[in-house]
């Protein structure tokens, strides 16, 4: 019983996954609505933007990219506070975004009516186009989840020596967000709002509290020993 009191308190942010129920439930009400009127979205730059299907790996990837990077966060309780800020702006841009698309439903219709080829990505591509509406697109939670996770893998502690990892989460993290305007998910209005929407919430996790602080442990020998020269030099 001890042990487990122990553990629950050391992983006591897992109280963050409540919120997925909720926001699963409230895009897929969202998603069902047929008795509202859908604004457009659309701007010249998309029609510069041609469809190309291998954009499919890195927008499937995107679910691999965010889960697996929160789960290393997660469980990185020394700086346990990168997953805190990582998590916090991920729920207030979802939880925005939900938001705007209830009150302000949006839609575009740029999705190609059939595809030049038949291969293995346009065929998942009819799938994702089956299950995922062209409605609620902008902003872009794809793109928003996308930079959050890269900007808290790039200002993690633990990633702070190893250059080839931001690096790589910086390649991805790109390639994700052209990958919705090259399969026609979203238009480029909604990559530029969902940024913006990012970059507010930027200011206020980011710049408002203590970049990082580490979780120290009263029964580690590095803090009985700081303790103890702390209390000869009092002594003294």
């Amino acid at each position: 019983m001890r042990k487990l009191k122990q553990l629950l308190f050391k992983y006591k942010h897992a109280i963050i996954i409540l919120y997925l129920p909720i926001y699963i439930i409230w895009f897929i009400l969202l998603e069902k609505r047929t008795d509202v009127k859908f604004s457009e979205v659309h701007c010249i730059v998309d029609d510069f933007i041609p469809f190309c299907e291998i954009f499919i790996i890195p927008y499937l990837l995107w679910f691999v990219y965010v889960a697996s990077s929160l789960v290393f966060l997660f469980f990185q309780t020394k700086y346990i506070d990168d997953f805190y800020k990582c998590a916090a702006i991920l729920v207030m841009g979802m939880t925005t975004s939900l938001i705007i698309y209830t009150f302000f439903p949006n839609a575009q219709n740029m999705r190609p009516g059939s595809f030049e080829r038949d291969n293995i990505f346009t065929n998942i591509i009819s799938v994702l186009y089956a299950a995922d509406t062209d409605t609620n697109v902008c902003p872009s939670i794809h793109v928003y989840n996308s930079v959050a996770i890269h900007v808290g893998i790039a200002t993690s502690q633990y990633f702070k020596n190893k250059k080839w990892i931001k690096n790589s989460s910086l390649v991805l993290c790109i390639l994700i967000c052209m990958s919705t305007l090259f399969l026609k998910q979203h238009s480029f209005v909604d990559l530029v709002c969902a940024i913006a929407l990012y970059l507010f919430y930027y200011t206020i996790i980011y710049k408002q509290f203590p970049v990082h602080y580490q979780i120290q442990y009263k029964n580690t020998r590095s803090h009985r020993l700081v303790k103890n020269i702390k209390h000869h030099r009092e002594l003294q």
